[in-house]
């Protein structure tokens, strides 16, 4: 097996625009190692989904390098990925769901990807029930499933595949507060057991806190602070990563919402 880890990237620059463009990336270097769950959080608009897709390929990067497996990750076409060994889960499964097309028959595109490689695979139904639906559910169609649970089957096909990377863009943010911790978390098991690493981006640090081995935060398309997920938790240094921690509400009944920022302050965090 090889030494590298199975991403990293090395001062990568994402930007949009022509004359003056808007860096939503600026010179990121991020490792993710196999078995391991790295959480990349921050506030909308910080570059976060920039950079998960310009690591799999879907964004055109400026500068720098992207490796997977200690090779360049090439850009993706517009119909399909030669490598088949990352795989991404959106935001929105309805966006990466074929409506037209039975559950089952997609999860097989991603069992299919595996048997390509070499990689035994379950059945459709087999990964329905590692994700906690129904194996009888491979004759039904999206919009006959929750937000929940499509995005349970999106996460599905995307295992099926047996990645050696899986990117998640802010997988939970839609589903509602009971099932985002079991969700992340059966996310985290799967990949773990399959010896995969995942990047896992999201604004929610209180759900990061209980799955992410390691934690970036990232600030105006840079990574301000990064490290192990209990320290970043118990002793943050960067004033942005305190903001954010402040901005969790706490159960302690008064009923209390965290103060935001002032101008100033985000000021001075740049």
């Amino acid at each position: 097996m090889s030494e590298s880890p199975v991403l990293e990237s090395r001062d990568v620059t994402v930007s949009y625009g022509g004359r003056r463009p808007v860096h939503a990336v600026r010179g990121v270097s991020i490792r993710v190692e196999r078995g391991e769950t790295v959480a990349l959080v921050g506030e909308s608009g910080c570059g976060k989904s920039s950079l998960a897709r310009a690591v799999v390929g879907m964004e055109r990067i400026g500068s720098g390098t992207v490796l997977f497996d200690g090779e360049p990750v090439p850009p993706l076409g517009l119909r399909t990925r030669k490598n088949t060994g990352i795989q991404m889960v959106f935001q929105d499964p309805n966006t990466s769901l074929n409506p037209r097309r039975r559950v089952g028959d997609q999860i097989e595109d991603g069992i299919a990807a595996a048997t390509a490689r070499g990689l035994a695979g379950s059945s459709a139904g087999d990964w329905l029930e590692r994700v906690g639906l129904p194996a009888a559910s491979v004759s039904r169609y999206p919009h006959e499933f929750s937000g929940g649970q499509k995005q349970r089957i999106a996460i599905a096909r995307a295992i099926a595949a047996r990645p050696r990377l899986l990117v998640a863009d802010e997988p939970i943010s839609a589903l509602d507060a009971s099932t985002q911790s079991s969700v992340a978390a059966l996310m985290k098991d799967l990949t773990r057991e399959l010896g995969a690493g995942m990047l896992f981006i999201s604004h929610d640090l209180a759900v990061v806190r209980r799955f992410a081995d390691r934690t970036l935060v990232m600030l105006a398309g840079e990574i301000v602070e990064s490290g192990e997920t209990a320290r970043l938790w118990a002793e943050p240094q960067h004033p942005y990563t305190r903001a954010l921690l402040a901005a969790i509400p706490e159960p302690d009944g008064s009923g209390r919402i965290p103060a935001s920022p002032s101008a100033e302050e985000r000021r001075s965090w740049l």
